[in-house]
């Protein structure tokens, strides 16, 4: 007769159990827990064991923008297509794949996020992991869109475009709160619209035209 086999024990991912946790928490009672120490009681570890993987409840809610960047990117590098678009397409991509992602987290971020009305003015400590990598995410594009000639170079502005894209980003989350149409469709207009007009304006326009052409008489009279 055979010996039975031991059973292994599964190694437990405490920094996951523990996002997972907080958000459950928020979920049902619409804000944060009371104290590290209550919270991690509630998940049968001692306040000690908590701080090894995050050392306030803002670390927490920064893992989570953290993750909804990573799984955008993801997503979109997994479309064989995605390596062809145009800089405005990346754009575009990016955009509404975060929004997918986000839908799957509207009740947490509607309890955190949905009320606030400073927002416009005052980024949450929380989201600057995620403006950080977007950022870098948004240089790669704009030099892209440079080398295509599909943004323009500008002396000085041409600094200024991931924070002008960021700018948009942050637009779009602040809609899709507050946007009740089926389907999130007005957010899906707001993003394209923005999109556009965020890459007519870094485009070469009709000054720029009219710049290099009164460069070109001064250069030549």
């Amino acid at each position: 007769m055979e010996k039975a086999k031991p059973n292994k024990t599964t190694k437990v991912d405490h920094r996951s159990k523990i996002i997972a946790g907080y958000v459950e928490h928020v979920l049902e009672h619409g804000k944060q827990p009371a104290s590290v120490f209550k919270f991690a009681k509630a998940l049968k570890m001692n306040e000690e064991e908590f701080y090894n993987y995050f050392t306030s409840f803002e670390a927490i809610k920064s893992a989570v923008w953290s993750k909804l960047f990573e799984d955008t990117i993801n997503n979109l590098e997994s479309q064989e297509v995605f390596k062809e678009y145009s800089a405005r397409e990346k754009l575009l991509g990016f955009l509404f794949t975060l929004v997918e992602e986000l839908k799957k987290n509207r009740s947490y971020l509607l309890s955190l996020y949905g009320e606030k009305k400073n927002m416009k003015n005052l980024l949450p400590i929380e989201v600057k992991v995620f403006r950080s990598k977007f950022k870098d995410f948004a240089n790669e594009i704009i030099l892209e869109g440079k080398e295509t000639e599909e943004i323009a170079s500008r002396p000085v502005i041409s600094d200024r475009y991931d924070e002008a894209l960021w700018l948009q980003v942050w637009f779009v989350f602040q809609f899709w709160l507050k946007d009740t149409s089926p389907a999130f469709e007005k957010t899906d207009a707001a993003i394209e619209k923005s999109v556009n007009l965020a890459f007519d304006l870094m485009g070469k326009s009709a000054l720029d035209t009219f710049i290099d052409f009164a460069k070109f008489l001064y250069q030549n009279k």
